[in-house]
């Protein structure tokens, strides 16, 4: 039995395109809570933290192709104080909203000690405000975390990276700009593309995932719905053909349960308006529920 702590950060400011801050309630509304007790886990909800939306906010911030800048960190700053006030025995669900939340997840959740990441994810997100041909931060966190890009992100609640570039491990990668290959290339990062995945199958990626990552005291589990194909998870920010089956993900998350490797977890970019009575929340519900420790028998 865990305890487990869920934070909503309903925010899609780091975002191109609206309606993934509803994925909080969205998850909550596929009965998130409910699922995780029924394993017998302890489960209690911390709220959400206090995002404000685009409409309401006058200054954008633009600077360098950033947009949002200034409520985005602030959202990633409550986000990992919420999580480093959490006693250490507490397992921290994260609801998202757009990945750009991970810049305060996995911050707070690694309790200022080293963290290994699995960054379950269509893209890298490791885009700087120079390679981004976006401009949007949902495309930079993972390049935040490892110390690359604006210091007012990078240096988010202490100075410097908050991940070490041979501590993650990135899945399900399918669609990368051109500036991200170089950068993901020149930082040695472990990334297993939906070819490799393809190529030498779920069970070996999590064999090796847990062999890099086993010896860290925190292991940071961050979930990006779009990961999965969008044929059965339509509901999410950014499709892209080609992604995970039900079961590839499902086996995927039951192996890293079985290692009991995960010490905390992301759910983010559900987008449901996009969706189809709520399927991608559910879905991404019971992808949790395999992490943390449901069984087939």
């Amino acid at each position: 039995m865990k305890q487990i702590g869920i934070l909503g950060v309903p925010m899609d400011l780091g975002a191109g395109r609206r309606g993934v801050d509803m994925g909080p309630s969205a998850i909550r509304y596929g009965r998130l809570h409910q699922g995780l007790e029924a394993l017998g886990h302890k489960v209690f909800d911390l709220g959400d933290v206090d995002v404000p939306v685009a409409e309401s906010i006058t200054e954008q911030g633009q600077r360098a192709g950033f947009a949002y800048l200034e409520p985005i960190r602030k959202a990633c700053q409550d986000t990992m104080d919420a999580l480093l006030e959490l006693p250490e025995n507490v397992f921290p669900v994260v609801l998202g909203g757009d990945h750009s939340v991970a810049i305060g997840s996995v911050a707070g959740a690694s309790k200022r000690r080293r963290i290994g990441v699995i960054w379950v994810d269509a893209h890298a997100d490791f885009n700087t405000p120079q390679t981004s041909p976006s401009g949007n931060i949902h495309g930079m966190p993972l390049a935040t975390l490892c110390g690359l890009g604006d210091l007012k992100l990078v240096n988010l609640g202490w100075e410097g990276a908050k991940v070490k570039p041979e501590d993650v491990v990135l899945i399900g990668i399918r669609s990368l700009d051109p500036g991200e290959v170089g950068l993901l290339r020149e930082r040695g990062m472990t990334v297993y593309t939906m070819k490799e995945i393809d190529r030498i199958g779920i069970p070996r990626v999590a064999e090796e995932t847990v062999e890099k990552l086993k010896g860290l005291p925190k292991v940071h589990v961050s979930l990006d719905a779009d990961v999965l194909d969008p044929e059965i998870a339509p509901g999410v920010g950014t499709p892209v053909p080609g992604g995970l089956t039900y079961r590839e993900a499902h086996l995927l998350m039951e192996l890293f349960s079985d290692a009991g490797i995960a010490t905390s977890l992301d759910l983010v970019e559900v987008n449901p308006i996009l969706d189809r009575e709520n399927r991608t929340a559910r879905i991404m519900v019971e992808l949790a529920s395999s992490l943390l420790g449901k069984k087939i028998y």
